[in-house]
């Protein structure tokens, strides 16, 4: 079980992430993180798993739109064009991610957890999950106006589906 984050995440989530460590642990993966509207939570929740930090890489922590493309190779077109919470941003920033670590798997995470600027949808958050020679998987969530916390609580848990989902497929 984690420690610090412990008891602020619901059990069954930590439950999760330690089973999925041991997993990276046990296949020799390592994994990486790169998030934007949680804020380095799950780099925090996945290190926080005693005997499993070997399974961990790094996690970059890219709120910013320069960040992305400082340390995530994002253009500032991309941003521009595309705005920071899209589809393209998500996998750019898991491909970015996995490019930029020694890992076998990046997750990342886009979204606007709290009331954004006109126009933005508030809950809107848009996941990725990128394995090296494999396609990167997509993922897009409405959590609606719950509020900031329940919204990076969400996403944590549909990064955590996304991992399971990566290690369930055949590594061929």
């Amino acid at each position: 079980m984690s420690e610090t984050l412990e008891p602020a995440l619901p059990s069954a989530l930590d439950q999760k992430a330690e089973r999925l460590m041991r997993r990276l642990c046990d296949a020799d993966l390592k994994v990486a993180t790169a998030e934007s509207c949680t804020g380095d939570l799950l780099a925090s929740l996945l290190t926080d798993i005693e005997g499993a930090g070997r399974a961990f890489d790094r996690g970059f922590v890219t709120y910013d739109e320069k960040a992305k493309q400082e340390l995530l190779g994002l253009t500032p077109q991309m941003t521009e064009r595309n705005g920071a919470v899209t589809s393209a941003v998500a996998r750019a920033m898991a491909e970015g991610a996995l490019q930029n670590s020694r890992a076998d798997i990046a997750l990342s995470v886009t979204g606007f957890a709290a009331p954004a600027g006109e126009g933005q949808e508030e809950g809107l958050v848009h996941f990725g999950c990128a394995r090296r020679s494999k396609d990167t998987i997509l993922r897009e969530e409405h959590f609606g106006a719950i509020g900031r916390s329940p919204v990076r609580i969400k996403a944590l848990r549909v990064l955590l589906e996304m991992l399971e989902r990566v290690l369930d497929q055949p590594s061929i």
